[in-house]
């Protein structure tokens, strides 16, 4: 931080509707530093310095906390060693400018927390008139992902054992959503039942807005209503994951409602499903998620061809972005506390080369909307995507979620194969 000093806020209690509030959830960078679940806390952070960590709490409250729950308050938080000294974070204007005299940077989560910029900003002009008593303001603001965002990207082994647990909680909800699936059900009992399998499993619950879709609905990238019923001859496609300790699994699965997959269904998946196989096997140190999703464009742009549903030489396909007509997003995103997680993807425009502790996901799909009337008839309203979770190791790419099926006559054995899904 070379001289600078680092300001986070926790996060707030978000209202859901007129007095009601969602759970709470704290800012990733924020439980990343401190491991406190505490609604507008405040951390100060600064190496070096005497002290170096300093917290802003809410104070106890015995009558509030009857309504909202227990409160550490700043000497609890002390007492746990969450940081050296705490204050009332009523007393966070007052302090700031002392924290923060002398700093060089500070890197504060711009646009995220308004409250914490304009009391930043607050300190530092107070500083700035203090110039005369020999105070120095600090002389720049960063934005903190410059700073952690590298920082996040590589995993340790904690962090590998805590999103190892999220992917595999993951992996069970998907498993009990293939063997509860038939026609007739509700995309919303599907979901239904993963979410069961989180909770009783531990989880705080999906670490994202699932995505249910069946048939057409399939189609829609970010389709989250999950209110249609199954329909037989259909497919269906979840992407969904469970958190764990702030870690989040990322996982996506698409197969038939009624078990068996279709001729055109078959084609479409096996092309995908390829794509997603060649991609996880670059997961390689030295490689790129950019380098990935380029090969993973040109079997896909192939595929299509072969298929008919694009028409035209591969070169040129690839270089108008005619595929984008069928597939539409990125191949890859880093995974972590959050599902599309910090870390540059580029420097100086130089791809970020893969290295050991990356995880990332591994996403190609193909989506071809009921109403688009130029594609062949029999492939029309087919939305198909295989997500895996990747984690980068010296001695080649390890799959998280590898215990989910994806190999059409595994999913075609374990779809529908269950009437009811025990969680003891």
């Amino acid at each position: 931080m070379n001289g600078g000093a680092l300001v986070l806020h926790g996060g707030s209690v978000q209202t859901r509707s007129n007095d009601t509030e969602f759970r709470f959830r704290p800012d990733s960078d924020f439980y990343y530093l401190t491991g406190l679940v505490e609604p507008g806390a405040v951390f100060v952070f600064r190496p070096g310095h005497d002290p170096e960590s300093t917290l802003f709490v809410r104070p106890r409250d015995a009558e509030a906390e009857v309504w909202s729950g227990r409160r550490k308050g700043p000497q609890g938080v002390v007492d746990e060693g969450r940081a050296e000294q705490a204050f009332d974070v009523a007393q966070l204007k007052q302090e700031l400018p002392r924290l923060l005299e002398g700093a060089s940077t500070v890197y504060i989560p711009l646009g995220r927390a308004r409250s914490v910029e304009r009391s930043v900003l607050s300190a530092v002009q107070l500083l700035r008139r203090r110039n005369r008593d020999g105070q120095r303001a600090p002389e720049s603001l960063t934005h903190v992902e410059a700073l952690l965002g590298p920082e996040r990207l590589v995993k340790d082994e904690a962090a590998i054992e805590d999103l190892r647990r999220a992917v595999e909680i993951s992996s069970l909800a998907h498993m009990d959503a293939m063997r509860f699936c038939r026609p007739d059900r509700f995309e919303y009992e599907i979901e239904a039942i993963m979410d069961c399998r989180f909770r009783m499993a531990g989880s705080t619950g999906p670490g994202y807005t699932s995505i249910v879709g069946g048939g057409d609905n399939a189609t829609i990238l970010h389709y989250v209503e999950n209110s249609s019923r199954l329909q037989g001859g259909d497919l269906l496609l979840i992407d969904a994951g469970c958190e764990w300790e702030q870690f989040t699994g990322d996982i996506t699965r698409t197969f038939p409602v009624n078990g068996t997959f279709s001729g055109a269904q078959r084609e479409l998946y096996q092309l995908v499903l390829a794509a997603n196989v060649a991609a996880i096997e670059q997961c390689r140190v030295g490689a790129s998620i950019n380098g990935i999703h380029r090969d993973c464009v040109a079997r896909l742009a192939q595929g299509l061809l072969d298929l008919g549903l694009l028409q035209g030489s591969l070169d040129e396909i690839i270089e108008n972005k005619q595929y984008r007509r069928y597939y539409m997003h990125r191949t890859s995103h880093w995974l972590g506390a959050d599902v599309h997680d910090v870390g540059p993807y580029t420097v100086d425009q130089v791809d970020v080369p893969l290295a050991p502790g990356h995880a990332l996901t591994i996403e190609p799909g193909l989506y071809v909307a009921a109403g688009d009337t130029e594609a062949p008839a029999a492939f029309r309203g087919i939305g198909i995507r295989i997500e895996d979770d990747v984690l980068v190791r010296e001695d080649g790419p390890e799959v998280l979620s590898h215990a989910v099926p994806k190999a059409i006559d595994e999913l075609e054995a374990i779809v529908g194969s269950a009437d009811a899904i025990t969680f003891g």
